[in-house]
């Protein structure tokens, strides 16, 4: 399915604002001291927002994975977002994995505040960025 240039803005628009609910869940979470809920939402916050950038690019990956090597490719090795939000991904993908899926594993309150405090700068980051390639791309070309 090929997206016009409007639809990947709403639909980016879309995903920042569903990142940004899942930031402010992920907070709820966390002062409510569900620390793993609270992991899990910061880590799909993240997730959400790069699929926002993706789309404005045409992308538009059916995988965590897939979402992870094209915010590396497009973005993160291009240097328009730091190198350290690769890691912030993969990390808070592996928080989100471990404490989704493995037995016996409890997140730490630091564990979850460092997910969430994270996920909020990756967001902040990613809008402004979001928002660049919003007038780029419905800008006429001169």
């Amino acid at each position: 399915m090929t997206l016009s240039v409007e639809e990947k803005i709403d639909l980016s628009r879309y995903r920042m604002e569903k990142a940004k609910k899942m930031l402010h869940d992920a907070s709820t979470l966390f002062h409510d001291g569900s620390y793993e809920s609270s992991v899990n939402r910061s880590y799909y916050a993240i997730l959400s927002a790069s699929k926002a950038l993706l789309i404005l690019r045409g992308i538009d990956p059916e995988t965590h994975e897939g979402v992870k090597t094209m915010l590396s490719k497009e973005f993160i090795k291009t240097g328009l977002l730091p190198k350290e939000f690769g890691e912030t991904f993969r990390s808070l993908q592996s928080r989100r994995a471990d404490s989704d899926y493995g037995d016996y594993i409890e997140m730490t309150r630091e564990e979850a505040d460092d997910s969430f405090k994270r996920a909020g700068d990756f967001i902040r980051q990613v809008e402004n960025i979001v928002e660049k390639l919003i007038k780029e791309i419905s800008s006429p070309s001169q």
